[in-house]
């Protein structure tokens, strides 16, 4: 049976390495700005696609920073909740995200409903990029 999820894919390794399916239709990507240390978390949805065989489709929900900084401040309509400014994304859905992992600054987190886990626990880095998309997996056995 097929669930949804997200592929983690290193860019570098091109289509021949396996991605890495991490179960679930919710999650949130966090990240601390390596050097303004703003905490940044944006919500995610993966929904099946629109017809039978359709890839499946990221949805951008919400996102939040934790106060602002020189060259990181939040959009115009953020709202400033709790220290937190939060938004709507402006792109809601796009394909994959590309996100650029370095060993000089802390990694991506990734949480899921299981709890939040640097997102190495799944994937090593390379010290390069890592494509994020929604994807079709199977439950481990």
């Amino acid at each position: 049976m097929a669930l949804l999820g997200l592929c983690l894919v290193l860019a570098a390794a091109g289509t021949g390495a396996p991605p890495t399916f991490v179960a679930g239709e919710r999650f949130t990507l966090a990240w601390t700005h390596s050097i303004e240390k703003v905490r940044w978390e944006e919500d995610y949805v993966v929904k099946p696609g629109a017809t039978v065989g359709d890839a499946p489709v990221l949805y951008a929900m919400a996102a939040r920073v934790r106060g602002s900084a020189a060259g990181m401040e939040p959009p115009p309509d953020a709202v400033l909740r709790d220290g937190w400014y939060t938004y709507t994304p402006t792109q809601r859905s796009p394909s994959q995200l590309p996100l650029m992992r370095s060993t000089y600054t802390a990694d991506f987190d990734l949480c899921t409903p299981d709890g939040c886990h640097p997102m190495s626990a799944w994937l090593k880095s390379d010290g390069g990029v890592t494509l994020l998309r929604p994807c079709l997996g199977t439950a481990p056995r």
